[in-house]
Order: structure tokens, then C-alpha cells, then sequence
């Protein structure tokens, strides 16, 4: 979020087409020799390449292609550079440099990946780009929006930068102020937002060094309504992203980090009225389970004159909240970790996750508050090895004015001035930032605990299972990805949790089998209904109709199943390990848990008059003893 967005976000609060494939690039670079490998996966808080190697995202962002810039370079007033129907639609700098002196300059910086902004509107586009646009690069000129992003796509990938998608807007416009660009549904159906994103996947699946899908940018209130985390209403972002997550991995490319921003912005930002910059404090109690693992990242942004309950605006209503700059050290390092890197750093949860801050950025000419804010951020990034994106890469300098933001600034004449310019102050905490690298080299696997909320509807995340179709019509169902099994319940029977803790890909193959009748070796729960899994197999997941129980889902081991059991009961408290690993899955409702050493074999029930049919226990099983 950029200031000329931010008073426009205080002034309004207060007052399918067919798209040809990617053209041929017979210009591209020559691929340089590239030190990691797509596709890129997760294992706890780090990203990682195809052969387990730490792969830290340190980007830029390369703006432009989902706004509609002149090229004036205003810095103080950025609508001016986004205000012509006629204005370009490219990523800025095409018009002052070949591409591959961009790039070239790209690598001087250390960056190893480019967050790549898009709109929608931009995908269907069917007018040429403006010759200006591209003045540098004539082989350019004639192509659509989207054409010349294909372009460019080949074009940093070819020469090792891994990319990111990014959704920033719906119209090709500036971002981010109350425009109709506010959520992903903004101007848009939902449905069309997901067909997009399917759309871009499956465009450039083949390329493995388009590495992630970042969801939508800055997810924040409209005139009159604020986004939620798990309402299930339309405004629910996290039932938004999920879907689209899915969408994804199933239908377009498996391979795709899923990016998911933090709700940016809540409430009307006046005195007296609620207001909130909520991020990722959401995710503690409700966080996503893709139906792949290890294919999930958090993201946040983060600039020195917004604050934690500020928009960054100046006037009416901003009279009482801190900025970030205006925080001590120790106030600003509590407030990022609080609202967006407890994500990362704290492990053995349902919602431990890399964090990606992909987007904070300061001017070249600026205060000095600002400049110790960013002095203090990029302490933050280094002393938490937080992967980032800074923004933007790319500005204009004419006599060194204009927009001093970026990092790499071009003249109309193509003259360059660079943040490691001996007059930018900033050149020595950026040269500390790419230096610090942090953790390197392999990441030994960990265990993954993923949360199931079924709520609202399913939470049937065994990819297996949906292809199978509807294995229990008319119930909510809950199922964990095909590569972990279920090891908690819900007293209500509305959540569950999964890991591969002691156990990786436990179910090998073979059909999984829904259980709706009693199947049990002995009596574990007496006077209770059981459903149990047969000797051999293990629970992948169940179902509810309302809050009763309808059945349990079994799966096939790949090792022998039938280990010593025992019953945890859920229907007066909780009865989980002491270690609380895996974290609070189900908040507000008792909970079952086996032992990281366990698998769960069956949940009993009561089914006799007056009783309720939920979950009361559930029967947990040793796993093999020689299991890796």
C-alpha cells in the first residue's frame, strides 16, 4: 500500500475471453547456470528446491503490468502516473531499457526472485501496448498486456530468477485505495477470479521456475464492508484463498506455492470506531490446508508510515494511532511478530508456515524517522531470516527526482542510478540484507500438523477422495491430504488434525473405505457406538451430519496396523499431549489427540435417546515400531 492509495482510501471511507498461448520468444537470453532447481516446496518455516535446499526468496517487486503508467515519475502524487486510459501497461522500465539490461541490473541488486504483479482486466486486454511503453524494446511493440507479461516471464526465468504471480488488482488501475479493487471478488465474481487463476497456473505450468501464486494483494475494506477469516459469508478471504489454493494444485499445476496474504486492512480508520491491520493474527486459530502439502506460504507487508492500527493516511481520523516509524525497536520488532512472523518461528503447529514480507520499501529521499524504520526492518529481516520482497525494483530519475523508491531508477535517456549509488543512504542496509542469507543449504524434513474445520461445509482435503467423488452425500466431511493421517477430533466434530509425524505417506496405495458400522476388536468405548478402522488401516478423515456422527474414513497402511490401543475421551475436556504439539486445532471445543506415535483407528459416539451423536472418543493405535 503506497500513500497516493492510502488518502484515497481515507477520503472515499469517509465522504472468459480466449487468450493465445504465450508467442514464441526467439529473442530470449541465453539461460544463465542457475544454483537451485524447481519446483519449490516448503518444510516448516523454509522454502525449499526440488533437492531440499533452503531457497530463501529474497525479490524485488517488478510493477507496472497491472497499472496504467504515464512515465512521469511522481512520486508525491502516483495517481498522476496512473491516470491515462491511453498510458502503458507494462512492467516500468521497457521503455527505457532492453530487457536485458533490466535484468542484468536485477542480478547487481542480489535478488533471486521477481514478485510479478497482474490484473484481471489485463489477461483479456485485447489492445496492443503503447509504442512508447516499450520505446527500448521494439521487439515488443504490437503485443497485448498480456503477451509482453509472457514475455518477461521467459525472459527473468531464462536468466535464473524464480517468479511469482501476483494478483494485485481487478482493473488495470494503481493500487490500493476504496477503487472496486479492494478484494478479490471486487468488481468481479469470485468464480471469475478463481477461472483467472487457473487460467494464469496453466499458462505457465511448464516453466518450473514459476515458482508461486501470491492470491490477491492487500485484501481490505470496501466503502461499506469488511473482508473476514472464516465467516463463510462472501467476504471470507480464507475461504476465498483456500478454494483457490485447491483450484490450483488439482486443476492447473501441482507444482505452485500458494501464496495468501494476511487481510491488509479492517474498519473505518476514525476515532472512536474500530479499526485494525489484522494480517496473519487470523491464522493462529484458522489456518489453510492445501489439499498438497507443503505447497503453503504466508505473506505480510510492512511500510514505515502505516501502522498497526494506522492506514498511512494523513488528517481527519489518523490523529491518535502510531506509525511503525514511530515505534521503538523492541514495540516494532513485538508488533511484526505478533501480527505476521509467529507464523514462521514458532514450530510444531498447525499454522507453522514459511512467511514471505513481500512487500516494505522507503525512498531514497525521506525522513529521518523513516530511515531508522528501515534501518530496524532490516534488523528484523536478518534476525528472524524472513524471507521478503522489496518494493518496487524498478523507478524513474529525472536529475534524481521523480520516484526515488526504487532501487534501480532510469532516465528517459536510459541513464541509471542505483540504490548502491555512494549518495543513497540506503546502500549499506540493503547490502547487509542480500549478504545475510541466513540458514542454507539442506533442510532436514519436520513433522507437519494441519488443521481441518468443517464448519461451514468440508474440509475434504484428500485429493484421492475428491477424485473419487462425494464419499458420504449430504455430510460435512473431513479428510487430510493423501499424504498425512487424522490424529485428532472435535467433541462438536467440526475440526480435525492431521500429521505425518513417525509416519510419511503412510497410505501407499490401494481405495479408501468409509466405515458406518461397527468394525471393532474389542471394546473400547463401552456403551458407545464405534466405528472402527479394519485391522491394517488408519483414519484419514470422517463425517458429520450437523454434529453427528455419520462415518469414518479408512485408509490402507503400507506397514502392518494393529499396534496396542487405547481411548482418549473429548467429552468433558480435553485430552491431548502435554507437549500441545500440533496446536490448537479446534478452538472454543474439547478435543481427542493421539500420540505423535499413534494413528487413530475409530471414534466412538453416543446413539441412544437424549444423547447428541457426537464425537466422544476416539481410539488411538501404536504405529509400527520400525516405522521411519
Amino acid at each position: 500500500m503506497r500513500l497516493g492509495a492510502l488518502l484515497a482510501v481515507l477520503a472515499t471511507a469517509l465522504g472468459g475471453l480466449a487468450v493465445a498461448p504465450p508467442p514464441a520468444a526467439a529473442d530470449a537470453p541465453t539461460p544463465l547456470a542457475a544454483s537451485w532447481e524447481g519446483p519449490l516446496s516448503t518444510r516448516g518455516r523454509y522454502i525449499v528446491d526440488s533437492t531440499g535446499k533452503r531457497f530463501k526468496l529474497q525479490s524485488g517487486n517488478w510493477h507496472g503490468a497491472s497499472g496504467t503508467w504515464t512515465g512521469s515519475g511522481d512520486d508525491e502524487n502516483p495517481a498522476n502516473n496512473y491516470a491515462s486510459e491511453t498510458s502503458h501497461r507494462v512492467p516500468l522500465g521497457l521503455d527505457r531499457a532492453p530487457m536485458s539490461k533490466l535484468i542484468a541490473d536485477f542480478h547487481t541488486l542480489g535478488v533471486n526472485s521477481i514478485r510479478l504483479p497482474f490484473s484481471n482486466e489485463m489477461l483479456t486486454d485485447a489492445r496492443p501496448v503503447t509504442d512508447a511503453g516499450v520505446a527500448a524494446n521494439p521487439q515488443l511493440r504490437g503485443l497485448t498486456p498480456l503477451q509482453v507479461y509472457d514475455k518477461v516471464v521467459e525472459a527473468l526465468t531464462a536468466d535464473g530468477f524464480a517468479v511469482i504471480l501476483n494478483n494485485h488488482t481487478t482493473t488495470t488501475r494503481w493500487c490500493c485505495g476504496v477503487d472496486g479493487n479492494e478484494r478479490w471478488n471486487s468488481s468481479q465474481t469470485t468464480q471469475k477470479w478463481l477461472d483467472d487463476w487457473v487460467f494464469m497456473a496453466r499458462r505457465y505450468r511448464a516453466n518450473k521456475r514459476v515458482v508461486g501464486a501470491d492470491l490477491r494483494n492487500e485484501v481490505r475494506r470496501d466503502t461499506w464492508d469488511n473482508p473476514n477469516w472464516g465467516w463463510g459469508d462472501d467476504h471470507d478471504w480464507a475461504a476465498a484463498a483456500q478454494r483457490a489454493g485447491d483450484r490450483i494444485l488439482t486443476e492447473a499445476d501441482p507444482d505452485m506455492l500458494i501464496m495468501i496474504e494476511g487481510i491488509n486492512w479492517s474498519g473505518i480508520p476514525v476515532d472512536g470506531i474500530w479499526h485494525d491491520r489484522p494480517m496473519l493474527k487470523p491464522v493462529a486459530t484458522l489456518s489453510q490446508t492445501l489439499v498438497r502439502s507443503h505447497k503453503l506460504v504466508y505473506a505480510a507487508h510492512f511500510y514505515g508510515y502505516t501502522g498497526p492500527q494506522h492506514t498511512g493516511a494523513d488528517g481527519l481520523g489518523e490523529t491518535h494511532d502510531a506509525r511503525y516509524r514511530d515505534l521503538s525497536r523492541a514495540d516494532l520488532f513485538t508488533a511484526m511478530r505478533d501480527t505476521a512472523t509467529y507464523v514462521a518461528t514458532t514450530p510444531d503447529r498447525h499454522f507453522t508456515a514459511p512467511v514471505w514480507i513481500s512487500e516494505f520499501g522507503v525512498g531514497k529521499v525521506t525522513t529521518d524517522k523513516d530511515k531508522a524504520w528501515f534501518a530496524n526492518m532490516v534488523d528484523f529481516l536478518i534476525e528472524n531470516d524472513v524471507d521478503f520482497a522489496y518494493w518496487p525494483m524498478v523507478g524513474f530519475q529525472e536529475n534524481d527526482q521523480g520516484n526515488t523508491w526504487g532501487l534501480v531508477r532510469y532516465a528517459t535517456d536510459g541513464g541509471l542510478r542505483s540504490v548502491f549509488d555512494a549518495d543513497d543512504w540506503r546502500a549499506a542496509h540493503w547490502r547487509r540484507l542480500i549478504a545475510a542469507t541466513g540458514y542454507t543449504g539442506q533442510v532436514a524434513p519436520v513433522r507437519t500438523w494441519s488443521m481441518l474445520q468443517a464448519i461451514r461445509g468440508d474440509a475434504n482435503q484428500s485429493a484421492r477422495m475428491r477424485a473419487q467423488g462425494d464419499w458420504d452425500s449430504g455430510a460435512h466431511k473431513l479428510s487430510c491430504p493423501d499424504d498425512q493421517r487424522l490424529i485428532g477430533i472435535s467433541q462438536k466434530g467440526q475440526g480435525g488434525l492431521c500429521t505425518d509425524a513417525g509416519a510419511t505417506n503412510l497410505w501407499e496405495s490401494g481405495d479408501a473405505k468409509v466405515v458406518k458400522s461397527e468394525n471393532v476388536t474389542t471394546d473400547w468405548a463401552y456403551g458407545f457406538t464405534k466405528y472402527q478402522c479394519p485391522n491394517g488401516q488408519f483414519m484419514i478423515g470422517y463425517s458429520l451430519r450437523g454434529d453427528r456422527m455419520s462415518a469414518v474414513l479408512c485408509a490402507p497402511g503400507r506397514i502392518p496396523l494393529a499396534g496396542v490401543g487405547r481411548t482418549l475421551w473429548d467429552d468433558r475436556g480435553d485430552s491431548r499431549p502435554a507437549s500441545g504439539e500440533g496446536g490448537d486445532y479446534a478452538s472454543g471445543y474439547y478435543k481427542a489427540q493421539c500420540a505423535s506415535d499413534e494413528y487413530a483407528a475409530g471414534i466412538a459416539f453416543s446413539n441412544g435417546i437424549g444423547r447428541y451423536g457426537t464425537p466422544d472418543a476416539l481410539y488411538c493405535r501404536k504405529l509400527s515400531a520400525s516405522q521411519p
